[in-house]
């Protein structure tokens, strides 16, 4: 239930116009005295926020990080998390050029403001994640015809939509998700010709889908999912570009189309939870999908060959029907069900048997493995050391003897699917440490963790940057490889906040101090000042792969430092998402577009460490919830239902002292887990929303009780999933 990755034009408007870093980018001289005038006006009718502190009359607009300049002229304003509690003047179109308005997470009141037909230039209008209420007016078609891009999602919005959303000409995104939307379903949206995406999911909208929908020949994303749609899907499907399609979570009926089989780019496809009936048709195995959920609906008969595998193993739960010969599917068998009951009780006798001698035949070869393996050890642990190679990146205080000698498992402080991690004095009689990762190599990993071992030695071996983890040396033999780092004394993250249920991982001197809220924050600020990094300043940029709390380690200062580089990728040209033949991550953390599409752009990693501020607000784990949901979608979940937010925050930081610090964050985390990434912030701009909530001096107060509700910044919020 994902969107792909935007396309390039969205891509290059959002990274141009996107908070601070990029405000200056463009900024090519000083706008006149009449625009100077008319954004000090905005700032005064807003209130003069103190995040426009800056905005000061002798200070020139366009160094102004929430303004971009072309020519002299002010053509792009964006405002995101400035906490705005007024509404938009019609001053604000009185800026002649302004082409961009975004004005996301805050906490604008009222009705759609309709003086923004006023602006004949935009091009680009974000309202979302603000207090928006009423209907969205009759003649929204007034709005600039150059207008591409439109997001009023996660707002009060109400009542239909109106028809006149169809003749905006250039539309090309359209995201109204998460309102309370109560009508039909418009089928005027199918006149806008130029539309690549359309997001209309958590509403409660009905009726049945319009046949011109599927006829827009430039749609890429279709979500529909959560809404109470009913009837057949249009049959005829010209909508050939589209990559990914979700209607899941309805109650559609009828078989599922044909024309389907036409669709060779799409790459994503959930009809799951709706009464569809019939069979699947054959023309859906020709297609490509990384992803694909069938499941909860009425269908029957034989999956498609091409996804009778355990790749699929989730697709097609819960229809009767369906019958499966591969066993992980957990369908009814497709040979048993033309069988009698007799050949069923000497099939499953059979397989009884076999089974039982297949589980002593295993325990005898696991017996032996064992065997061999430890006397392998002792053969070879002594020559083995005689035949390593030492290759540094750093100034070394230590040999590789030092290093060989002290690779006992009384030194061993963690194990993973790659190898062991140890910690090590650099001498007998040193104090000082570093860590060794060992990667072991065999005959079923080989090539895998030959993979992980030069990206990791590729990446960290050439960049320097105080919040990523110095990787001083790697020493490897023909057998195994060592990768040795700067030692971290308080592990990482994950043993802070998660460690209540697993005290010994806990390093014992430090295992009663509390993880304040100055120290999370200080640890968001940190990591995400390493991926920045990676992101913004390498050429080409660097896309982690598996951020997640236990790959931010922290120092004896709680400064943290981000890690474990085996599945970086570089980016071949920055902007240009790149494709992996195996999606790898790590559950939880994983941007559900790239467990669709296998595309890795910069999204993914904003996505991952929007779940580790969601872990740092609430304390809970990435995978909180049942085995199919997160922290995420959980916290997405709770304050979509309006719960006092207070409630889901972690016992140890409940201080009204950083009341609205820690609101920011949540809201922030929730930004970054969109599952639009053309929603989600890039890095810098999450780094600058950070460094804000730093500046803030803490409010003092009382221990919150768990009454008191802190509605402000996040009461009747909507999710944007």
């Amino acid at each position: 239930m994902t969107k792909n990755t935007p396309s390039p034009s969205h891509i290059l408007i959002f990274i141009l116009f996107t908070l601070p870093f990029h405000g200056n980018t463009q900024n090519t001289g000083i706008p006149n005295n009449q625009e100077h005038t008319i954004l000090l006006t905005l700032k005064q009718h807003w209130s003069n926020p103190s995040s426009l502190a800056h905005w000061t009359p002798s200070s020139g607009p366009c160094t102004w990080p929430e303004i971009t300049c072309t020519n002299g002229s002010v053509t792009s304003l964006v405002i995101i998390n400035g906490t705005i509690t007024d509404t938009v003047p019609p001053s604000i179109c009185h800026l002649n050029n302004l082409t961009h308005i975004d004005l996301q997470l805050n906490f604008i009141p009222g009705p759609f403001p309709t003086v923004l037909y006023n602006c004949s230039k935009l091009e680009y209008l974000d309202l979302s994640l603000n207090y928006f209420n009423g209907t969205i007016p009759d003649d929204i078609n007034r709005l600039s015809p150059r207008l591409q891009y439109l997001n009023l999602a996660a707002n009060n919005f109400t009542g239909d939509i109106p028809s006149a959303i169809g003749s905006l000409p250039s539309l090309t995104s359209l995201q109204l998700v998460s309102n309370l939307f109560n009508g039909s379903f418009p089928p005027e949206i199918g006149n806008l010709l130029n539309l690549e995406e359309l997001a209309l999911s958590y509403n409660p909208l009905s009726g049945s889908i319009a046949d011109s929908i599927f006829l827009l020949e430039n749609l890429t994303i279709l979500y529909l999912y959560k809404n109470q749609l009913s009837g057949f899907i249009p049959r005829r499907v010209e909508a050939l570009k589209l990559q990914a399609l979700d209607l899941s979570n309805n109650t559609l009926t009828g078989t599922i189309p044909e024309d389907f089989g036409k669709l060779t780019s799409l790459t994503g496809l959930d009809l799951s939870q709706n009464a569809f009936s019939g069979q699947i048709p054959p023309e859906i195995g020709h297609l490509r999908l990384s992803s694909l959920n069938l499941s909860s609906n009425r269908l029957s008969g034989r999956i498609p060959d091409e996804y009778d595998n355990a790749a699929f193993d989730g697709s097609f739960l819960n229809n009767p029907g369906l019958c499966s010969n591969i066993p992980s599917l957990r369908l009814v068998s497709c040979r048993l069900a033309t069988t009698t009951r007799k050949t069923k009780r000497v099939s499953s006798n059979f397989i009884a048997v076999v089974s039982s001698l297949a589980a002593v035949a295993f325990l005898v070869g696991f017996l032996y493995a064992i065997y061999v393996r430890r006397s392998y050890k002792k053969r070879n642990h002594v020559s083995d050391s005689s035949t390593w190679k030492l290759t540094s990146f750093q100034r070394l205080n230590f040999t590789e003897t030092n290093i060989l000698s002290s690779l006992v498992d009384d030194n061993q402080i963690g194990k993973g699917g790659s190898g062991r991690v140890y910690r090590v004095p650099i001498n007998h009689r040193s104090t000082k440490y570093v860590a060794v990762k060992r990667i072991w190599d065999n005959v079923k990993f080989d090539q895998k963790l030959e993979k992980e071992f030069l990206a990791e030695v590729r990446i960290l071996g050439t960049i320097r940057h105080s919040n990523i983890v110095k990787l001083l040396c790697c020493i490897s033999s023909e057998r195994s490889k060592l990768l040795v780092y700067e030692y971290m004394e308080n592990h990482s993250l994950d043993k802070w906040l998660h460690g209540k249920k697993k005290p010994q991982n806990i390093p014992g001197s430090v295992y009663n101090v509390v993880l304040d809220w100055p120290k999370r924050l200080q640890i968001a600020i940190g990591a995400a000042q390493g991926l920045c990094y990676m992101h913004h300043d390498c050429s080409p940029p660097i896309i982690h792969r598996d951020v997640k709390s236990s790959n931010i380690l922290l120092d004896s200062e709680f400064n943290a430092k981000v890690a474990d580089f085996g599945l970086a990728k570089i980016l071949v040209k920055h902007g240009e998402p790149n494709t992996m033949s195996v999606v790898a991550g790590s559950f939880g953390y994983m941007a559900p577009e790239y467990a669709q599409t296998r595309r890795v752009n910069e999204k993914i990693d904003v996505y991952s460490f929007g779940v580790i501020l969601l872990e740092l607000v609430t304390g809970r784990e990435a995978h909180y919830g049942d085995e199919t949901s997160s922290v995420a979608q959980w916290t997405w979940r709770y304050v979509q239902e309006g719960k006092p937010i207070v409630d889901a925050l972690d016992e140890d930081i409940k201080e009204t002292d950083y009341l609205e610090e820690i609101n920011t964050v949540l809201k922030l985390g929730l930004i970054c887990t969109s599952n639009f990434p053309s929603s989600r912030p890039s890095m810098n701009d999450v780094l600058q929303i950070l460094l804000r909530c730093s500046e803030r001096p803490p409010r003092g107060g009382k221990t919150i009780r768990g009454e008191y509700d802190v509605a402000p910044l996040l009461h009747n919020s909507k999710a944007i999933i």
